[in-house]
């Protein structure tokens, strides 16, 4: 909302200084392009990033998975689990 407000002050100034309707119009198309070309920099990025942030996350289900299949991490849930199921209530 303050963006929106401050081209509207600004097109209100050119107009004011004599640039008049079109030139002022001239002015925000300019503007917005510029923005939208400067948004469209990046466009490359977020596949790999998405990639990457796969990639890490199967690397961590992966490390994961062992440390909980492994005997010693089973053998203790397992016992966790016994004693949480014959506690007295």
């Amino acid at each position: 909302m303050k963006k929106i407000t401050e081209v509207g002050l600004a097109v209100k100034t050119l107009v004011a200084k004599d640039w008049g309707r079109a030139g002022a119009r001239t002015w925000l198309v300019r503007r917005l392009r510029a923005a939208r070309r400067a948004g469209r920099r990046d466009a490359g990025m977020s596949t790999s990033e998405y990639a990457m942030g796969t990639i890490a996350a199967c690397a961590f289900a992966a490390v994961l998975y062992k440390i909980v299949t492994s005997e010693a991490v089973s053998g203790a849930l397992q016992s966790t689990i016994g004693r949480a199921l014959d506690a007295p209530f």
